[in-house]
């Protein structure tokens, strides 16, 4: 089987996290660079890092990168089937952008069939469009309690008859194993379209490591295409998984509750790269700790998570941090945690019923089984500051708190401010990414900073790193020898 033979190609990870999502976007700026169209795509995805596309659905966050990448518009084909984990053993069922039914882990696995074609329709007009279409697996091919109707790893390659390539992620350590274990866990004809590995982070020297790439390949068959470099300092947006903040690089504090089915953590890596803010999300049992301003993220969850604040203490010490003259803001799920109470009468996010909010606004929200998904811009209601984000929520908020609006959005106003000016809240993801928001937001919150932070501009330089360290493999996969 041709290794790249311009047309599909299909990247696997020996795990999680193994840099899968980042060696597609790298191959997808390279072809990009080269003036070659290629879109990215990924069959299915679990995730609570979503976004919005250009025909107004809602896929990976990860996939959407990865368009950013390729210079191409994101696109609900680039992810047919997209999961958001609403509990231990369900999930909200996003296909072809729009939220199909929320199913335990047993129903979708019986459902697999039906979405497969859904995962195939996207991919042929994707095929159709692009002179190449990179492929993103999910988890590892070598889970084989889910080999059965797999749409996601091998299942989806022998479909469509593409090669793929292995990641492993050296920094971990095993890679090796990783690597020999997974390909003993594939059938033959799945070992036969591993068109060979990539190591993925390696610091070092690369010459300790040879003797052991020759072994690998003595043993597997398999060609070793490329050894990939740890690049530190990447702005990249995560797929799923809170990404590290740097410790203490500021003096404005800024504390984030890290709740269970917390979404679209994104929303902070403005503020994890502001050189005047320490950010830090604080985890179940940790100190809550004395800061300037609150952010309540977005939620899958808005009851479960509410009732997670109040388990860990939150509610008392929001309270606390307001009277000693604190800021709060509340993003999406977490804007509706500050009203009077959540309902949600017709069970969209679990068992029916109404929890208690914080009562900080004077509104109630009332879950819905529509979800808007939008991408938006206006203007900062406190500020003279442009802004721009996008919206995915289920759920109404109505009440007098809203006629101070956070945001102009389209002419609309939108969120809530509080009239001492100690919360704010709003619908909006994405809200500090915009740099003159962000720093009105900062402002308003009790920070005067002179530093501009533009996600774009960071995103962009760090597309163009990882494609020039991957260019070692997409040349090994033309056909040359492997490079380091």
């Amino acid at each position: 089987m041709n290794r790249f033979p311009l047309g599909t190609l299909m990247v696997q990870g020996t795990t999680s996290d193994a840099g899968k999502s980042t060696v597609v976007a790298a191959l997808c700026r390279i072809l990009k660079q080269d003036g070659i169209t290629v879109a990215p795509f990924k069959p299915q995805n679990m995730a609570l890092n979503s976004a919005v596309t250009s025909d107004g659905g809602e896929i990976g966050r990860a996939q959407a990168l990865q368009a950013i990448a390729a210079g191409v518009a994101p696109h609900t084909d680039m992810n047919p089937v997209l999961l958001k984990p609403s509990s231990n053993v369900g999930a909200q069922v996003v296909i072809h952008g729009k939220v199909r039914a929320d199913m335990n882990a047993r129903d979708y696995h019986q459902y697999k069939p039906v979405a497969m074609q859904a995962v195939l329709e996207s991919y042929r007009r994707l095929q159709a469009q692009y002179a190449a279409v990179i492929v993103e697996g999910a988890g590892s091919p070598a889970e084989i309690n889910l080999r059965d109707r797999d749409i996601a790893n091998m299942g989806f390659a022998e479909a469509v008859d593409c090669p793929v390539i292995l990641v492993a992620d050296i920094d971990r350590g095993g890679v090796f194993a990783h690597l020999v274990g997974t390909l003993s866990c594939l059938s033959e004809s799945e070992r036969a379209r591993i068109a060979g590995f990539v190591i993925n982070r390696f610091r070092g020297d690369i010459a300790l490591l040879e003797p052991g790439l020759d072994w690998l390949e003595e043993q597997t068959g398999k060609p070793v295409l490329a050894v990939l470099p740890y690049l530190q300092g990447l702005f990249l947006d995560a797929e799923d998984a809170v990404q590290a903040v740097q410790a203490s690089q500021g003096a404005f504090k800024v504390v984030v509750p890290s709740f269970p089915r917390m979404s679209n953590h994104t929303d902070f890596d403005a503020l994890r790269v502001h050189p005047d803010v320490d950010l830090r999300f604080v985890r179940e049992g940790e100190a809550l700790p004395a800061s300037d301003l609150i952010v309540i993220p977005g939620s899958k969850n808005t009851r479960a998570d509410l009732a997670w604040l109040d388990k860990n203490g939150w509610r008392e010490h929001i309270a606390r941090h307001l009277r000693y003259g604190g800021k709060v803001i509340g993003i999406c799920g977490g804007f509706q945690m500050l009203g009077m109470r959540v309902d949600d009468p017709l069970g969209v996010e679990g068992t029916a019923g109404s929890t208690a909010g914080l009562g900080l606004f004077d509104m109630q929200t009332t879950l819905t089984g529509d979800k808007r998904l939008a991408q938006v811009s206006g203007r900062c209601a406190f500020a003279d500051a442009g802004v721009t984000g996008y919206e995915i929520h289920m759920g109404v908020s109505t009440g007098p708190a809203l006629d101070t609006p956070a945001f102009v959005i389209d002419e609309r106003l939108e969120g809530a401010r509080s009239q001492d000016e100690a919360l704010l809240g709003s619908y909006l993801h994405g809200m500090f990414d915009t740099p003159d928001a962000c720093a009105a937001l900062l402002r308003w919150a009790g920070l005067d900073s002179t530093a501009v932070v533009d996600t774009a501009a960071l995103r962009e330089a760090s597309l163009d790193r990882i494609a020039d360290a991957a260019r070692p493999l997409y040349r090994a996969l033309c056909g040359s020898r492997r490079e380091h």
